[in-house]
């Protein structure tokens, strides 16, 4: 709470003008002792707060004591740190103030008392630092701790105008869609209820959603410490998709996307860029009707991203990787995507290019022995690897292409009948004199 914003001009005077490196340096410094004690000062806020304005407690949840403490702990912390130039590039203010606006309102908290509370804990940092500078006169000059408390209070502006209209925003959000509803259509779609033509009608009214919307899934699971992997997801995907929902429900945090473009890397992207876990996404062809399937696929998506991985992915990206835990609708994933267009083909056409196929690569890539085994000419075995690369896109040279196509021979079953030709035959092979 009463953290300066980025920019922030300090006007003019002999005391908020122009100040030297120097002169920031010292403000910084001073602010630094204060670190070491921003649980102690956040709890002490909190304290205040709820005996100031017992309201508070009467307004919120029943566990607003909690979500209170935990939130002043994050402000007063960043705001520290922030106060100080010992912040990383990664923290940005902004978005704190944002999600507590958004929070805020969706506890039905009213709006001054909220205000009240980041007045209250500016008002607490500016008392700590006098504080500090009586216990240790040396620590600031006079003329720059009062500068310091100008410019906390300034930024104080600038951090309600950032919170007042998330708030407005989620207030308006609100009124329009029953939030309530909107969770219940979540946990419904997430369930299954998506065969349900009456169901998916409701929902698409409750989430605001027309049958030509794109649809994906974005599935996370909580940290050991039951944090979310995305904070403030709303904001991540602002500028990918036009509209989004999220839920948290049994260990999982989850929401329904609809992205700008069918491609979701961008979406992928921009979550990365928020993620703090690991992050799965997945398509909905179907809108919300093959909404469950989406979940499934983007949960495991998301159980296959290691420390080292970008921590958020999209479900056909790391097929190779989800395959061993998937049933029969991310099998049907895996074919489609590995066959491109072969699988629009001539069945009787398909089947030979998968049968080709399927002998060189049970012979190891070998295009000589697939076509002794397929009692054709080795050229015309290369003449058809060469047009099954070009309708599928894939080559069998690449690791991961190998493997989709693998995967998908063993779903038509032509994996199974080369093996097995390609094993007897070498057992022949050995038997013979």
């Amino acid at each position: 709470m009463g953290v300066p914003g980025r920019g922030l001009r300090t006007g003019t005077g002999a005391v908020r003008g122009h100040l030297s490196a120097d002169d920031r340096a010292a403000i910084q410094r001073a602010w630094a002792v204060l670190i070491p004690d921003s649980d102690a000062i956040a709890d002490s806020i909190t304290l205040a707060l709820f005996e100031q304005d017992p309201d508070y407690l009467d307004a919120g949840p029943s566990d607003i004591t909690a979500v209170v403490r935990r939130s002043t702990r994050e402000h007063i912390r960043l705001g520290l740190r922030k106060l100080s130039g010992t912040q990383n590039a990664t923290e940005d203010n902004t978005v704190v103030w944002r999600r507590t606006g958004r929070e805020r309102a969706r506890q039905g908290i009213p709006m001054e008392l909220v205000l009240k509370a980041y007045t209250l804990g500016s008002r607490t940092l500016w008392e700590e630092l006098v504080n500090a500078q009586t216990v240790r006169p040396d620590l600031l000059d006079p003329r720059l701790l009062l500068v310091a408390g100008q410019r906390l209070w300034f930024a104080l502006d600038t951090q309600n105008t950032i919170l007042v209209d998330a708030y407005r925003r989620e207030t308006i959000r609100m009124q329009q869609r029953d939030f309530t509803k909107v969770l219940a259509a979540l946990d419904g779609l997430r369930d299954g209820r998506g065969s349900d033509p009456a169901f998916v009608a409701d929902a698409r009214v409750t989430l605001g959603l027309s049958a030509q919307h794109r649809v994906a899934c974005v599935v996370g699971p909580l940290s050991d410490l039951g944090d979310p992997p995305l904070a403030s997801p709303e904001d991540a995907v602002d500028g990918v998709s036009s509209l989004s929902h999220w839920h948290i429900r049994d260990g999982v945090q989850f929401g329904i996307v609809c992205p700008l473009r069918s491609d979701l890397s961008a979406v992928a992207d921009a979550l990365a860029a928020r993620a703090t876990g690991p992050v799965g996404i997945a398509s909905s062809p179907d809108g919300l009707v093959t909404f469950a399937a989406a979940y499934r696929a983007a949960a495991r998506t998301a159980d296959t991203i290691g420390a080292s991985d970008k921590p958020a992915a999209v479900a056909t990206d790391r097929l190779p990787r989800i395959v061993m835990s998937a049933d029969a609708e991310t099998s049907d994933l895996v074919v489609s995507h590995a066959l491109g267009a072969l699988a629009t083909h001539p069945a009787v056409q398909r089947d030979t290019l998968l049968r080709t196929l399927a002998f060189v690569l049970a012979t190891d890539g070998s295009p000589t022995n697939a076509a002794k085994l397929l009692y054709c000419h080795r050229n015309t075995v290369i003449y058809r690897i060469r047009q099954l690369e070009e309708l599928t896109g894939r080559t069998i040279t690449s690791p991961d292409d190998r493997l989709l196509l693998t995967l998908a021979l063993v779903r038509s079953g032509h994996w199974d009948d080369a093996v097995d030709q390609v094993g007897r035959a070498t057992r022949t092979s050995a038997s013979a004199p």
